[in-house]
């Protein structure tokens, strides 16, 4: 090509320094314009830029003289890169209307051509702050805005944030953002502005001494009067890159201005107010950017109780549809586990709870039927496992809070409450047991917290989770109330506990596993019991031995029966030890093992296996270390004998663990004889 061949020539001329190298570049650019088909012109101007790149007169370039300035250099690479732009928007107009997708794609593939002419100029050292500010910048983006092509504006925008040095976007944030509201508004502004802010909060976060360079500047100011400005003037810019603004511009702020929380909370109120038109966020992209947004200050700060300091926070869960509601609110909870934050004041626990409402209560739009169960577990499990996370040290604000989580729990549902009840009950006993002693009423305090004060409170709490129906979860938390009310030393209150509990057996509790089980707790919880009086333990254990004596199967009333002899047995230095009772439970659970033997025999024609009458042996010899004076060794040893003769006789079915079991209680007899000492001269009397 004779054009070339021109541009290498004038690259020699230059070299020889027969003439200014600035009149060379002029002639050499002037001489292009002669080349206008738009790709010809695109190759000569790339090939200008490449062979002169070396011979501009720089500071500290040979080419540098009296005549010739930095000046010079940066006006020859602005005059090329305007001609070259001007090419390769005009490209778009070449051939016909139908070829216009494939010259777009030609148009792509050119324009680094186009960009290497900002990458040259990004190079030249002459040129400082003030000439990138005054000079260079002003020209280009005039260059942008006038162009009116989208494809254009959208790539140069991007060339000059990545090839020019952060400082100097720092130093003329004002310019290079006042150009964006004049762009097409189909340019992706978005990626542009969120390009920038990521270029920005990187330099900050390599460069520690430039953060009073964002402050002097007021960089968060501008960036966000800049994205105000552009999505007010693209009306019609979807939900989702408005939000995606919001998204990069929180992120910055983050990053360059962590202690700025009034910085934060304003982003947050701007997004409200360009949701506030629309009651709910239907656009999917939309709705996952707006859970990057909300997400963001938990990420950063890891403590929710920064969050709920932002009064914006709350407002902008508002616009999520149901379900996202619910996935956001899991976010914050398990935040909250992650970093194990302590939610320390009744105001918190409030916001907080205004945070996660989608999974405290029920939202429109979600049917109950159409909610899958397991996700419904781990949601409420996640609850129950937040309320553990509620504490002060000051009982008044602890009981401040509990009552807050009870206000909210109670309105969840009938479904929820069997999940969050249990632990709001766990963490009011533990604070129970912090005021251990108090009964009385708080001097100068307007509304104390006093033991009967909450558990009046966990009785209406329990009775509600009773009428759920979960009558065996009600149960135990009643005999868990009795056992603080215990430790207390509170008598009525843990009598009144007991009572609601033996009433839920009676009137809801029908499942015979259910009866068995809950019978069970009942003599747990009643043996370890010391607070009763005679008339009150008298009535409480009369109840449970009766009740033990009425389940469905012999083996099970067995059982009960003869662990109702520990009610009657108490290893305390104060605790009952009634040997005559003890030995008439036993007695009784030995009528009922026989009882079961027989009816085995009638009904399957063999005997059930010898497991009962073992169990009952042990519990003979545990009482016999014990002291108690009613089991002598001649009762062991007949009850030893009873048992060798129903394993010996042909209707007892021959059951392998029953009988190593057995024998295991026999070598146990043995080693407490070769033992010796006071308990060895006790069982010389049982002849095992």
């Amino acid at each position: 090509m004779p054009e070339t061949f021109c541009l290498d020539l004038g690259s020699v001329y230059i070299k020889s320094k027969e003439a200014p190298a600035k009149d060379v570049l002029k002639d050499l650019v002037e001489m292009c314009r002669g080349v206008q088909h738009p790709i010809r012109g695109l190759f000569l101007r790339s090939y200008l830029s490449q062979v002169t790149r070396d011979k501009l007169p720089d500071i500290g370039s040979e080419y540098e003289g009296d005549e010739d300035t930095v000046m010079d250099a940066v006006e020859f690479l602005l005059q090329n890169f305007t001609e070259m732009n001007k090419l390769w928007v005009r490209l778009q107009h070449q051939g016909p209307g139908r070829a216009r997708e494939k010259r777009e794609k030609e148009r792509n593939e050119l324009r680094d051509l186009v960009g290497k002419n900002l990458h040259v100029l990004s190079q030249v050292e002459g040129i400082d702050l003030e000439m990138y500010k005054e000079t260079v910048l002003p020209r280009v983006l005039e260059q942008v805005v006038n162009c009116k092509d989208e494809l254009a504006q959208f790539y140069l925008m991007d060339c000059i944030i990545q090839v020019f040095p952060d400082e100097y976007h720092l130093q003329t944030l004002e310019t290079l953002l006042g150009a964006c509201p004049q762009l097409q508004p189909n340019v992706d502004i978005r990626t542009v502005l969120s390009q920038l802010m990521d270029r920005l909060s990187n330099y900050a976060a390599s460069s520690l001494e430039a953060l009073p360079e964002f402050l002097q500047v007021e960089a968060f100011t501008k960036l966000s009067n800049a994205i105000g400005k552009v999505i007010e003037a693209q009306a019609d810019m979807p939900m989702v890159g408005a939000i995606s603004l919001y998204v990069s511009l929180l992120t910055f702020t983050l990053r360059v201005h962590p202690d700025r929380l009034d910085y934060v909370d304003q982003v947050l109120g701007a997004c409200v107010k360009k949701l506030s038109s629309k009651a709910k966020l239907e656009d999917n992209k939309a709705t996952k950017q707006m859970v990057a947004l909300l997400s963001a200050p938990l990420e950063k700060y890891n403590d929710v109780v920064t969050a709920l300091t932002l009064s914006n926070y709350p407002r902008l869960l508002d616009f999520l549809d149901a379900e996202t509601n619910k996935i956001m609110a899991m976010v914050i909870i398990q935040s909250i586990m992650k970093n194990m934050t302590r939610i320390a004041t009744a105001d918190k626990v409030e916001a907080l709870f205004e945070l996660i409402k989608g999974l405290i209560k029920d939202l429109d739009g979600i049917p109950m039927e159409e909610i899958d169960e397991d996700d419904f577990k781990e949601e409420q499990n996640s609850v129950a496992r937040l309320i553990h996370m509620f504490h002060n040290d000051d009982p008044e604000e602890m009981f401040k809070i509990i009552c807050t989580v009870k206000s909210h729990i109670m309105k969840g549902g009938a479904r929820r409450q069997t999940f969050t009840v249990p632990p709001l009950v766990f963490s009011a006993l533990r604070l129970v047991r912090r005021l251990q002693g108090q009964d009385g009423e708080g001097a100068g305090e307007e509304d104390p917290a006093t033991p009967k004060k909450i558990f009046q409170m966990l009785n209406q709490v329990i009775e509600a989770l009773s009428y759920v129906p979960s009558p065996e979860l009600a149960l135990r938390l009643y005999l868990e109330c009795a056992q603080a009310a215990n430790d207390c030393d509170l008598e009525p209150i843990a009598y009144d506990f007991f009572t609601q509990a033996f009433l839920l057996y009676e009137e809801e509790v029908a499942d015979s596993k259910a009866q068995v089980t809950a019978i069970h707790l009942i003599i747990g919880t009643l043996q370890k019991m010391n607070v009763f009086g005679v008339e009150n333990r008298d009535t409480l254990t009369h109840k449970a031995t009766g009740y033990s004596a009425k389940l469905l199967k012999k083996p099970d009333q067995c059982r009960a029966v003869y662990a109702c002899s520990h009610l009657f047995w108490v290893d305390d230095q104060d605790g009952v030890k009634d040997g005559e009772r003890v030995l008439l439970c036993l007695k009784r659970s030995l009528r009922i093992a026989n009882a079961a033997q027989q009816m085995a025999s009638v009904t399957r024609g063999s005997g059930g296996p010898v497991t009962l009458f073992v169990e009952i042996l042990n519990k003979y010899l545990y009482f016999f270390e014990k002291g108690n004076s009613q089991i002598t060794g001649t009762t062991i040893q007949g009850l030893i004998e009873l048992i060798n003769t129903e394993i010996q006789s042909e209707s007892t079915t021959q059951d392998h663990a029953s009988i190593a079991f057995f024998a295991s209680t026999l070598r146990y007899i043995q080693f407490q004889k070769q033992k010796g000492g006071a308990m060895g001269e006790k069982y010389e009397s049982v002849k095992a």
